[in-house]
């Protein structure tokens, strides 16, 4: 029987811009958190060298894939096994319940998950550390998902502070558009000078995300969900957008507000984790 390895998504608890490097690339101050919900993936091993994604996504070429880079970046690794001389190979299936454009790091985590999972199957042995610097290479909030615990990030995504936030109760929605990461970064009407804090000083402000009013003024399903949504919990964008979240202490109290949303409003309810749900399974394989 394959197993599924679970995807989950990511919330940016808050994200704050504190400056921009000369190559555009911008400093944050970002805390994330897992939900327990997301994509899930399937691995079989194969002896051919063959990268096989058989679960296409529509509008993205598979060599450009992030699932399909991240299995070939483990695959040239020299701690790879060769079986008569071949570089192992995997058929890959993806169940894909993350919006892609969504801010809830669906395509970084379905990259993490692959490295993870090959570095299992195909017994590289790899530590989390050596899977870490692979997968920044692919995208800055990879090792997040790789290292599988809230944390506060700096740098530009990829410098971790292992955090432990209220593990809240979440009604996230999806608006219908997808938001662009470098059009929101390359607003210039985007904050790039909020102060430098300390993790203790930023929790005990209100949590604000700098990149919510330029998603807000450029996309009316942004500004209309959350429009709805500030009647009745906090609520914010998450990452660039375009999901916002609402937060809420209860289950019932999110799904009794789910309930209400009109019909152009979809969503999901899901709980806030500190330790991934990756992990979760990693510690029982």
């Amino acid at each position: 029987m394959i197993r599924q390895w679970p995807a989950p998504a990511k919330l940016n608890l808050f994200l704050y811009i504190t400056g921009r490097r000369d190559d555009g690339y911008h400093h944050l101050q970002t805390l994330f958190q897992f939900l327990d919900y997301g994509d899930s993936l399937s691995f079989a091993p194969r002896n051919d060298g063959k990268i096989c994604l058989l679960t296409a996504l529509a509008g993205v070429d598979d060599e450009e894939n992030l699932i399909v880079k991240a299995a070939r970046l483990l695959q040239r690794q020299p701690k790879v096994k060769r079986n008569n001389r071949s570089l192992p190979g995997v058929d890959i299936w993806l169940d894909k319940k993350l919006p892609m454009g969504g801010g809830l790091g669906g395509g970084s985590s379905d990259a993490a998950t692959t490295l993870v999972a090959l570095n299992h199957l195909w017994q590289c042995g790899l530590d989390e550390d050596q899977l870490a610097d692979l997968g920044v290479s692919l995208g800055a909030d990879l090792p997040v998902f790789i290292r599988g615990r809230a944390a506060f990030a700096e740098g530009i995504g990829e410098r971790l502070t292992p955090a432990s936030p209220p593990e809240k109760w979440y009604l996230v929605t999806v608006p219908s558009v997808s938001v662009s990461t470098p059009a929101i970064f390359g607003s210039p009407a985007l904050k790039r000078d909020s102060p430098v804090r300390t993790l203790d000083q930023l929790m005990a402000l209100p949590f604000h995300n700098d990149c919510e009013s330029i998603a807000r003024n450029r996309f009316y399903e942004v500004e209309q969900h959350l429009s709805w949504l500030l009647e009745y919990a906090p609520s914010r964008l998450t990452g660039t957008g375009a999901c916002v979240f609402a937060e809420f202490d209860t289950e019932a109290e999110a799904r009794h507000v789910l309930e209400q949303t009109p019909a152009w409003m979809h969503g999901f309810v899901a709980h806030g984790v500190n330790v991934s749900p990756l992990h979760r399974m990693l510690s029982g394989v």
